[in-house]
């Protein structure tokens, strides 16, 4: 149950810790939260997948695996700016009404209690575009749109349990402590509009949100100790 609304919190709420924080159960509550989406969508693309590459042309099936990833990129960055970060307040109208009441929550959370199990992936709340948009996909050529849709909602499932894992890991992998201490500057007051990209800064150089070069200097030459400490 989400308790903080951006239009009133704020788009980046302060986070807050108190004395004492069980990292081990919000990382496993975390963790139990996503099987279920991640074993659907891993599912649904093998599925798909198999049948793709027995029928149909692997250029072809290669060719939209890209599409997927390319789409999720995109998708990952403007949700995560324009729908997570974006106060939805009340107004008159049913599309004011009907937006604060699918987003004016999200993420509020999150920043707020960013080792909160509870808010750190979307959970099931996927499944009712995905249950939309998979059917819909087979009406296109056959695995075409649909070979995009599945290896789409893959990325999103990849892309919750790297965040989990910027959350709750410390694997000594360069790319991921650069990934870890992207996402721990985004958390903290100096990266407020900054870094929305989780699994790549691509989109964030192409509108202007990337973290100036001065800092990502810095924060590529610190220890993940002294980066945690931004929060």
């Amino acid at each position: 149950m989400y308790t903080l609304l951006k239009s009133e919190a704020g788009a980046h709420p302060e986070p807050s810790f108190p004395g004492s924080i069980d990292l081990q159960a919000e990382e496993r509550r975390s963790r139990w939260r996503m099987y279920p989406v991640t074993v659907i969508y891993l599912a649904c693309l093998g599925a798909v997948l198999a049948f793709a590459f027995r029928s149909g042309s692997a250029f072809r099936v290669f060719a939209f695996c890209a599409v997927g990833v390319a789409a999720w990129t995109f998708v990952e960055y403007t949700s995560h700016r324009y729908l997570m970060h974006r106060p939805f307040p009340k107004g008159p109208g049913l599309a004011r009404r009907v937006l604060h009441y699918l987003f004016d929550a999200l993420h509020a959370d999150h920043h707020a209690r960013p080792w909160d199990g509870y808010y750190i992936n979307g959970h099931l709340d996927t499944l009712l575009v995905s249950s939309v948009l998979l059917p819909l996909s087979f009406l296109a050529p056959p695995y075409t749109a649909s070979v995009a849709v599945v290896v789409f909602f893959a990325c999103y499932a990849a892309e919750e349990w790297v965040h989990h894992g910027l959350h709750f890991w410390n694997l000594d992998l360069g790319y991921f402590q650069y990934l870890r201490r992207r996402h721990l500057y985004h958390h903290s007051r100096h990266g407020v509009g900054k870094a929305y990209g989780i699994t790549s800064g691509i989109w964030d150089a192409v509108f202007g949100t990337r973290i100036p070069a001065a800092e990502r200097e810095r924060l590529s030459s610190r220890q993940d100790a002294v980066a945690a400490e931004s929060l």
